[in-house]
């Protein structure tokens, strides 16, 4: 992946995001927030302050065509760790391997910078989710940092190299 835009046979992708992609990202992450008040009710809110990614400097936007349709992010834990944050595709283009693609994107970037574990959490209502983690290879831990204690949350991690 380069920082332009670069097309692959299912759709272009954008990394190191310019404010435009940033405003697709936000719109993206937005979508997503809807979605998991929907699953998770007023719960969500004590997982909010975890969720924000600001600066938005390790994003990655998918199209199809010029429509933003995919998007997902990593943070910084420390010198080996980062966290996989925000892995959303739109429900029109679910079960066509976007979320894959995003998610091996994102790896590859994060171990290219020399990460060596991925970690994440996702909610234990997501069966779609865990799926998807444990096809990549995630295993379960305890939960980590913020999530501990957190009933509904389910974190899982990596090996990068």
């Amino acid at each position: 992946f380069s920082s332009r835009r670069r097309h692959t046979r299912c759709c272009s992708w954008s990394r190191g995001l310019g404010d435009v992609y940033k405003r697709q990202f936000l719109t993206l992450t937005r979508e997503l927030d809807v979605e998991l008040k929907g699953i998770y009710g007023s719960l969500q809110a004590v997982y909010d302050k975890h969720n924000v990614i600001d600066p938005i400097d390790t994003a990655i936007v998918g199209y199809r065509g010029d429509e933003a349709i995919a998007c997902g992010c990593f943070k910084k834990v420390d010198t080996e760790h980062v966290e996989i944050k925000r892995l959303y595709v739109k429900p029109n283009y679910r079960r066509q391997g976007f979320s894959s693609k995003v998610l091996q994107a994102l790896e590859a970037w994060a171990s290219g910078l020399g990460y060596a574990v991925a970690l994440l959490e996702t909610g234990k209502k997501q069966p779609e989710a865990i799926e998807l983690y444990r096809k990549f290879g995630y295993r379960i831990i305890a939960n980590y940092g913020p999530y501990r204690g957190m009933e509904n949350s389910l974190c899982m991690q990596k090996l990068l190299s």
